[in-house]
């Protein structure tokens, strides 16, 4: 069997938390506390590569001996990031913007060993099924909404109205 080394964990995801429990993986969870905030200008796949590394550079500082993963998720339509919703009424209405329509789900990763950054980007090409005002609803209400960015999670089983 392989042995996999301590890993820090910059992030409170609850799914990030799931994925490496279900490989195996021990680790440590270290939420980071960076400003979210996008720059002025800054492209969405600069903003999540950027909110990745700082999570991760945040927490190594704290463990300098660990291998530290920080990551972001963001989701893009029409070149706009669509972050996590403030409320219901938000979420409806980035799920309402999603309906029918093609985005990106961006996912920026970085890791931190032996103070050497690396880091890199994954992006998923997504496309909603056109919805119903009452299927939105039951997503904003039901889906759990509120972390996760553009209101939804891919990987939330299937139910229905």
């Amino acid at each position: 069997m392989i042995q996999l080394p301590k890993l820090i964990l910059a992030s409170g995801s609850p799914r990030r938390s799931e994925i490496l429990t279900s490989v195996g993986w021990e680790f440590t969870k270290h939420v980071a506390d960076i400003d979210e905030t996008e720059r002025v200008g800054e492209l969405p796949a600069d903003y999540v590569v950027r909110l990745a590394r700082e999570k991760a550079e945040a927490v190594a500082v704290n463990y300098p001996n660990s291998i530290v993963l920080g990551a972001d998720t963001t989701v893009v339509i029409d070149d706009q990031i669509i972050g996590k919703p403030l409320d219901l009424d938000d979420a409806k209405r980035m799920l309402s913007l999603l309906s029918g329509n093609w985005h990106k789900v961006l996912t920026g990763v970085a890791v931190v060993d032996n103070g050497e950054t690396r880091s890199g980007i994954q992006t998923t090409r997504v496309k909603f099924a056109t919805m119903s005002e009452a299927e939105i609803t039951f997503l904003a209400e039901k889906g759990d909404p509120l972390d996760k960015a553009g209101a939804y999670g891919i990987q939330t089983r299937p139910f229905s109205p």
